[in-house]
């Protein structure tokens, strides 16, 4: 169980975890202090996925340190959600939506007993979209299940915590250059919308918010093409949506950007959060 202190939960968009391995992530393991590993993206089977911790701490059956919760995407390669902790969980769901709606491999919900509180921690990666497109569609259809999802979370949960990439920014403070994004995925007044009840009328949280008002950034997410992480052209779409009890509990937002350009594992940065509770 963690200390007094607090739970810290990371939210990372690893970009394909078996070379998020190979390029450094296990180095960045090792300086960790987080008890929650909520990751993105992770394209790999339960078996590659465990491997890479069985290496780096090991794996929690065999006496080492990380419980898994996965879900693979449908497609082979693309997507998939995890859950790696310290903690045990006490049980888990993957089920969004109705029963013919694939959300396999982008929503993940993990609940943890923390002394007499239970924590919900949900991995989710929204898709990225495409505008005027049918991957538009499949994005609103998921954002559809997400927004419906988290009303009955914020009815049924005190501790609850949606972190994830959403591949949405809320506001212009999100995106760098947002005049030239208004008509491109990730930053179209639909899906903004969705950001608007969510933490307006559902009443989430945005703890990067909280945590940096009328600031711009900062930002989660740099393309790996051009001068973009050098001259922090970039997105925060890497979130942390606390419900209001969990929100009141969070400090040291904090987003590991990587120091160099040449040091990166992902394209995006792992960002963390501790919750008093």
């Amino acid at each position: 169980m963690p200390a007094n202190s607090g739970i810290e939960i990371a939210s990372i968009n690893v970009n394909g975890v078996r070379a998020a391995f190979r390029n450094g992530m296990g180095d960045w393991l090792k300086t960790s202090t987080s008890h929650i590993l909520a990751l993105q993206e992770v394209r790999a089977s339960y078996q590659d996925l465990a491997e890479q911790f069985e290496a780096n701490g090991g794996l929690a059956e065999s006496g080492g340190k990380w419980h898994i919760l996965h879900d693979e995407a449908s497609a082979k390669g693309r997507a998939g959600v995890a859950l790696v902790s310290t903690i045990p969980f006490v049980s888990s769901s993957v089920k969004l939506g109705t029963n013919d709606f694939d959300s396999a491999g982008r929503w993940l919900e993990g609940k943890y007993q923390l002394g007499s509180k239970k924590l919900t921690v949900v991995s989710t990666y929204v898709h990225a979209g495409e505008a005027d497109t049918p991957k538009q569609v499949e994005k609103y259809k998921f954002l559809d299940a997400m927004q419906s999802r988290m009303a009955k979370l914020q009815k049924s949960e005190d501790f609850a915590v949606v972190v994830g990439d959403l591949n949405v920014g809320h506001t212009e403070l999100d995106i760098k250059n947002w005049k030239g994004n208004l008509k491109n995925a990730g930053f179209l007044l639909q899906e903004r919308a969705y950001f608007d009840n969510l933490m307006g009328k559902q009443g989430w949280v945005d703890i990067g918010r909280a945590a940096h008002p009328d600031v711009p950034g900062p930002y989660t997410w740099w393309s790996f093409r051009g001068q973009a992480f050098d001259t922090d052209t970039g997105w925060r779409i890497d979130y942390h949506l606390a419900t209001p009890k969990l929100a009141a509990e969070a400090k040291n937002y904090t987003v590991h950007r990587a120091k160099s350009y040449d040091s990166r594992w992902s394209d995006h940065s792992p960002v963390t959060v501790v919750y008093a509770i």
